[in-house]
């Protein structure tokens, strides 16, 4: 064996672990939001996000009636003209929980009228 080989070694060790801790401490930093409160996900939701300071990978939980609402995570077009994209996924369990990603996520509810009537969000993760 080389000598010095076992600090490497230790070394080597030593950063693996202090990158486990890194990813540990990011995901316990997330933050779960329930979108509208105790309301839950409805109509008049644009203004929910307003005041609150959200991050890349913080949680948003949409809790609604499954066979009155959905949710969609569209893009900006999508969500300025209401209309779902083509091949967008649509979430219809009634609890549904969304990642965010850093930058604009925007999110709305396909129903007829419903995401015209204000069901629907954008939010910014830093």
């Amino acid at each position: 064996m080389a000598k010095g080989s076992g600090s490497a070694i230790q070394a080597s060790v030593l950063g693996v672990a202090l990158l486990c801790l890194l990813i540990q401490s990011e995901i316990a930093d997330a933050a779960v939001y329930t979108v509208g409160d105790s309301k839950g996900w409805t109509v008049n939701m644009v203004n929910w996000p307003n005041g609150k300071r959200f991050k890349a990978n913080d949680v948003l939980v949409f809790k609604y009636n499954s066979a009155a609402h959905n949710v969609v995570p569209v893009n900006a077009a999508g969500y300025n003209s209401c209309k779902t994209p083509k091949g967008a996924r649509v979430l219809k369990t009634g609890n549904d929980r969304v990642k965010l990603a850093k930058g604009k996520n925007y999110f709305i509810c396909n129903f007829p009228g419903h995401c015209e009537a204000g069901m629907k969000i954008a939010v910014t993760a830093a």
